[in-house]
């Protein structure tokens, strides 16, 4: 009897623990969750996070609330989700940008002081000049530059964007040097093009295509696969003879040391988020190819990022000497 008693309170010692747990995993998120983008309000990836943000209330329960925390070419965002407490109340969204400084910038946060979440989508370069300059193709713009090296004001992020990266694989590629002005985000660079004051950009296809299509820019070329849905009309790189396919990536990620049970949550309510069917065609609408994939997914495509990026900065002697590998 007394054998029977002692194994009934055990279980229920057992069943009650086990309800305490599952009351703990369960009782995240109680507050509102910060989002961070390291770019200024008004770009790509400031959209994207605001239409994730739009769409995952009712997963979290709580509010995704955006937060703007923006230069040294996204590392100061970076930075402040790395010294963010673990708890899964502040989370980033990165791109090419943090790879770019990991491995230019030797004080910027390194990609081991995050964990990536979960992979949203990937989003083609372009290449556009002022439609009043009088180019029409690929090979004019190139041909001005052989005749004029430095010829065309060409706008683009500071020194880790990834219209900086567009921007160095044209001038490795074709061969050509550019008279580079960096601008703090696309809209600015946009912005900037569109009035004259640049002649030239490398801009994502999403935050050209109005000005291209009303007529204020001419899209030379995309550099993807196939053409974008944006810019039916434009023909790829690799169209015009040019293998050069880049682009940017959206993925989620967070400090490292987050709890398991924290990520899952977070990794489960963006997943759902970003899978929902008008959230997929507000991305296809812009030009992003979504694939969305949990935190397995995201390790990957970093990876895969790291071995296209790295080659191109270590050739123009971008990687800081002590970052080499």
């Amino acid at each position: 009897m007394k054998v029977r008693k002692v194994a009934l309170l055990l279980s229920l010692i057992v069943f009650g623990m086990g309800g305490v747990v599952g009351a703990q995993a369960q009782s995240f998120p109680k507050k509102a969750i910060s989002l961070v983008v390291v770019w200024p309000a008004g770009g790509s990836h400031d959209i994207a996070a605001r239409m994730v943000a739009e769409n995952i209330d009712k997963s979290l329960g709580e509010p995704v609330v955006i937060t703007n925390v923006t230069g040294a070419a996204g590392s100061n965002g970076m930075r402040h989700v790395a010294q963010a407490e673990p708890d899964g109340y502040t989370i980033g969204l990165m791109g090419m940008h943090a790879l770019v400084q990991s491995f230019m910038n030797p004080n910027a946060p390194s990609l081991d002081s995050f964990e990536p979440l979960v992979f949203m989508a990937q989003e083609p370069g372009s290449l556009q000049v002022r439609s009043d300059l009088g180019i029409n193709n690929i090979e004019e713009y190139v041909q001005k530059l052989k005749d004029s090296p430095g010829s065309l004001i060409h706008g683009n992020d500071a020194m880790g964007g990834n219209t900086f990266v567009y921007t160095k694989l044209l001038e490795e590629y074709f061969d050509v040097e550019l008279t580079k002005v960096p601008y703090p985000g696309h809209a600015a660079n946009t912005g900037a093009l569109v009035s004259g004051e640049i002649e030239s950009a490398a801009m994502p296809v999403s935050t050209i295509a109005q000005h291209h299509e009303a007529g204020t820019v001419k899209t030379l070329g995309v550099m993807a696969e196939e053409r974008s849905s944006l810019l039916p009309d434009v023909p790829t790189f690799k169209e015009q003879g040019h293998n050069l396919v880049s682009g940017d990536y959206y993925i989620f990620f967070m400090p490292k040391g987050v709890p398991d049970e924290v990520a899952q949550t977070l990794e489960s309510a963006f997943l759902k988020a970003i899978q929902n069917p008008a959230l997929q065609q507000r991305m296809e609408d812009m030009g992003m190819t979504s694939s969305p994939g949990g935190r397995d997914i995201a390790r990957q495509v970093l990876a895969e990022q790291e071995a296209i990026i790295y080659p191109i900065l270590l050739n123009g002697d971008l990687v800081h000497e002590s970052l080499i590998k």
